[in-house]
């Protein structure tokens, strides 16, 4: 197991933790309640961190919580209102409609 990840925001972490699912890497959350061990230990010691299980997966999870997942394709323009949206977008920005499949 290697940690690609830690912050002193629990949200953040586990926000990382969704998006390594969402690609099919397997986590774990650890050091989750150290915070109120601090002053005793380290406060670098009591973030919470995002470990992955498989250390090969260890590259690409940092790669993609450094820089983002890429989404490909072409714009799409919404069938309510005619707004040209980005790819990564399943909702019209302008009028909140839900992109057709």
């Amino acid at each position: 197991m290697k940690q690609v990840f830690s912050s002193f925001n629990q949200i953040l972490v586990h926000h990382a933790q969704n998006l390594l699912a969402a690609e099919g890497i397997r986590s774990e959350v650890r050091n989750l309640y150290l915070s109120s061990a601090m002053g005793e230990l380290p406060p670098a010691e009591c973030q919470p961190q995002l470990w992955v299980l498989d250390d090969a997966d260890a590259p690409r999870a940092q790669a993609l919580l450094q820089h983002g997942r890429q989404v490909q394709g072409p714009a799409w323009n919404c069938a309510a209102c005619g707004e040209s949206c980005e790819p990564q977008f399943t909702q019209c920005w302008k009028c909140g409609a839900l992109r057709a499949a």
